[in-house]
């Protein structure tokens, strides 16, 4: 691992993509802020792994769809590490739901973290992260094929998308890049969670890779565009997903 002083939150980092993505800014020299909602147990044995690896590292427990928590995570960071340098927003919930046979609470809750969190993090990480700084955000390559029962999931990282894009040119002149990254089919909790062996089959043979991706395939995306030859790509959706859409 190279040395260096640069940190960064990763949140939704107790398992699946965050947790690639974390290990992955580690191996890059990142001291790293895990945040978790819902699985202590996975942030607090990815830190120990992080550390074992020669890391600095925290994890810190925030509801990224409350306000206060997502303060109260980046004061943490800065106490603990010093600095922030990269954001990435990783925190995010998908479930399968036809518009007309989705009661709006469920809409609301899908809402409620993957873009009112997506707002409250980027909104704290623009007023936070210095000259030099990158703001990562996680979307979907769903969005390109419009598939019957993403429509909530999709409604709610177009948002994100739109966010980016917007955040970027409003931090113009401050030297910081805003991107998002938009992962394909990827194996993990997530996404095979309530899928059939034939439907993650299919998924599997439609991208020309003919494979599903794993976390590692989307964390070395958000390592480049955190990294030094990131420092060109702004305001940009990637799509890390085999050829999917």
């Amino acid at each position: 691992m190279t040395s260096s002083a640069r940190t960064a939150i990763v949140t939704g980092a107790s398992h699946g993509i965050g947790r690639a993505i974390a290990l992955r800014l580690t191996q890059d020299g990142f001291a790293v802020a895990l945040n978790h909602v819902g699985n202590r147990a996975g942030a607090e044995s990815l830190a120990e792994q992080i550390e074992a690896l020669g890391g600095r590292v925290i994890a810190v427990h925030a509801d990224v769809s409350v306000a206060g928590d997502v303060a109260r995570l980046f004061a943490a960071t800065r106490e603990a590490l010093g600095r922030l340098d990269v954001v990435a927003n990783s925190a995010g919930v998908m479930s399968n739901d036809r518009i007309a046979e989705t009661d709006v609470d469920a809409f609301d809750r899908m809402l409620r973290t993957n873009l009112r969190g997506a707002f409250l993090v980027l909104g704290e990480a623009a007023r936070q992260v210095g000259a030099g700084g990158r703001i990562i955000a996680l979307s979907t390559s769903v969005i390109a094929v419009s598939l019957p029962g993403y429509g909530p999931y999709i409604a709610s990282k177009a948002g994100v998308e739109g966010l980016v894009r917007v955040l970027a040119n409003e931090l113009r002149g401050r030297d910081i890049t805003v991107n998002a990254v938009a992962p394909g089919p990827i194996a993990t909790e997530l996404f095979l969670s309530g899928k059939t062996g034939e439907q993650i089959a299919l998924a599997a043979r439609t991208p020309p890779l003919e494979r599903l991706g794993t976390p590692e395939d989307v964390a070395g995306v958000v390592s480049f565009l955190a990294g030094p030859d990131g420092g060109w790509v702004n305001a940009q959706v990637l799509r890390a997903n085999g050829g999917f859409a």
